[in-house]
C-alpha cells in the first residue's frame, strides 16, 4: 500500500446528516403507547414469505435481535416479544413531520431514505453565531452544536423519537458520525478528530462498503479506513473498478457531493434517475404461466406508471428471476426498437424475456420475479418511425395508460385492475407500487 503525503483536507462547509433511531420500531411504539415498554419489532407478512425483521426498538436490540433475521429466530431468543406489521403510509408521514423541522434550519435538505437526511447548514451558521463566520471557526461551531441540539430536541418533543446527528464538511463522514453513536447522539467528524475517530474505524463503517467490498478490502490486507485512505489507487482499481478510487476519495474526507434539495412536486431529491425497477418475492411458488404472468403484468405495471411519472421512456427491459429450489437469480435484457412507457408493451417484452430463459414447471418453480426498465429517454424525444410502425395503435395505448393513470391518481392504485393480475388471487390485492420504497441512491449508479 501507498503511504505518500495525502491530499490536505479543506473543509468549507458545515453538514449535518440526522438519523431517526430504530426508525420504523419507535414510530409503532409511539402510536401505540401499550407497547412502548415491550421488545417491539416490525415484521413482514410471514403467509406471503416476507417474515423477516424490518426495524427492532431498543429494548428488542437488547435481546440480541438484529435486523433481516427471521420472526422465528427473533421469537426463539425473545418468547414475548410484540411484532406489527409494516405501515408504510404512517412511517412517510413521520419523515415528511420531520424534514419540516429540518427546513427550518437550512433550505438544502436531502433525503437519504425515510428517517435520514442531510442538512446543509453552511448558509445559515452566521444567523446562529450572531455575525457571519466562516465553517469550522470556534463561532460556526458553537453555532452547528446549537442547531444540532435543538433539532434533536425538537423531533423528541413533536414527533417522540429520538435522533442520531453526524457533524461535518462532507455528507460521508456527516453519515458516519450518526451512526458512530446511537441512540440520541451527536457526533462531530472535525478536520482535527477524523484521523482517530474515522481512520480507526473498520472499513465496513464507511458508507457503500458492503459485505462483498468489505472482503475484496480485507483479502489485501484492508482491515480499516485509514489503510483504505493510504491504499494505492492501482491496487483499488484492480480490485474494486472505478468504485474503490471513489471509495479512497470518501475515506479521505474528500466528498464533495452537494446536498440536494428535495423537490416536491417530483417527489424526490434532483437527482439523474437511470432506470426504474419492481421485484417482489411471490406469496407462493411460482409453478404455473399463469401465475408467472400475472406476476409480470402486477410488476410491469408499476415500473410502466412510475416511467410516464418521470416522463421518460425506456430503451431497455429486463427481467430477472429467483429460482424457490436454490434461490439463484438470473437475468436476461433486451433492446427495443422503439422507446416506451406503455404498460402492455413493458408486460409483453418482459413476458416473452422470461419464457426465453426460465422454464416454469414444477420442477422449475420461481421464488420471484424483477422487472426493469432503463436506457431512459426524456418522453419528449422525438424519434424515427418505420413505414409498418403501429402509429395509431401505440397512440391509443398511451391515452388508455394516461387515463387509467388520472384515475389511480384520484381513486387509488387498485380502482382499476387488469384481467391477468386477477388470476393469482394471492396478487389481487397487492398494491405494488403504492408498497415500493424507493432507496436512496447509490452514488455509484
Amino acid at each position: 500500500m501507498a503511504t505518500g503525503a495525502l491530499p490536505p483536507v479543506q473543509p468549507r462547509r458545515m453538514i449535518l446528516h440526522s438519523d431517526m433511531n430504530c426508525f420504523y420500531a419507535n414510530v409503532e411504539c409511539q402510536e401505540n403507547p401499550e407497547i412502548r415498554d415491550k421488545p417491539v419489532v416490525v415484521g413482514g407478512n410471514e403467509e406471503a414469505r416476507h417474515g423477516i425483521v424490518l426495524a427492532k426498538n431498543q429494548i428488542a436490540k437488547q435481546w440480541g435481535i438484529k435486523t433481516a433475521e427471521t420472526l422465528v429466530e427473533a421469537r426463539r431468543k425473545c418468547p414475548g416479544l410484540v411484532v406489527v406489521p409494516p405501515n408504510y403510509q404512517l412511517y412517510l408521514k413521520v419523515s415528511r413531520l420531520a424534514r419540516r423541522i429540518y427546513y427550518d434550519y437550512s433550505d438544502l435538505v436531502e433525503p437519504f431514505g425515510p428517517d435520514e437526511a442531510w442538512i446543509d447548514i453552511t448558509g445559515t451558521l452566521g444567523l446562529w453565531s450572531g455575525c457571519p463566520s466562516r465553517p469550522w471557526s470556534g463561532d460556526s461551531r458553537r453555532a452547528a452544536t446549537l442547531i444540532a441540539h435543538e433539532i434533536s430536541e425538537r423531533v423528541k418533543a413533536e414527533l417522540g423519537i429520538t435522533v442520531s446527528i453526524g457533524v461535518s464538511w462532507n455528507k460521508i463522514f456527516a453519515k458516519f458520525g450518526s451512526d458512530y453513536k446511537k441512540p440520541d447522539a451527536i457526533t462531530f467528524v472535525t478536520p482535527g478528530n477524523y484521523r482517530q475517530l474515522v481512520w480507526e474505524a473498520p472499513v465496513r463503517d464507511l458508507l457503500y462498503v458492503g459485505p462483498a467490498t468489505e472482503r475484496k478490502l480485507q483479502q489485501r490486507g484492508i482491515w480499516r479506513i485509514g489503510q483504505l485512505a493510504h491504499a494505492s489507487d492501482a491496487l483499488l482499481q484492480r480490485r474494486l473498478g472505478k468504485p474503490g478510487l471513489v471509495l479512497k476519495t470518501f475515506s479521505l474526507g474528500n466528498d464533495a457531493t452537494p446536498v440536494r434539495p428535495y423537490d416536491v412536486q417530483a417527489g424526490d431529491v434532483d437527482r439523474l434517475v437511470k432506470s426504474y425497477g419492481n421485484g417482489l418475492t411471490s406469496p407462493h411458488d411460482i409453478t404455473t404461466r399463469r401465475d408467472a404472468r400475472a406476476l409480470i403484468w402486477l410488476l410491469a405495471e408499476s415500473v410502466a406508471q412510475r416511467l410516464r411519472e418521470g416522463r421518460a421512456r425506456a430503451r431497455t427491459v429486463c427481467v430477472g428471476a429467483r429460482r424457490a429450489h436454490d434461490l439463484s437469480f438470473c437475468s436476461r435484457q433486451t433492446t427495443l426498437q422503439l422507446p416506451t412507457n406503455i404498460t402492455s408493451e413493458v408486460a409483453q417484452v418482459a413476458w416473452l424475456l422470461l419464457l426465453s430463459f426460465q422454464p416454469i414447471d414444477d420442477d422449475h418453480a420461481l421464488r420471484g420475479l424483477h422487472v426493469r426498465a432503463s436506457g431512459l429517454v426524456p418522453e419528449s424525444s422525438t424519434w424515427q418511425f418505420q413505414l409498418f410502425d403501429p402509429v395509431p395503435r401505440r397512440t391509443n395505448l398511451e391515452r388508455l395508460d394516461q387515463a387509467i393513470d388520472e384515475l389511480r391518481s384520484r381513486f387509488g392504485n387498485k380502482i382499476v385492475v387488469r384481467g391477468t393480475e386477477l388470476c393469482d388471487p394471492a396478487l389481487a390485492q397487492v398494491d405494488i407500487k403504492d408498497d415500493n420504497i424507493v432507496h436512496p441512491e447509490s452514488f455509484f449508479r
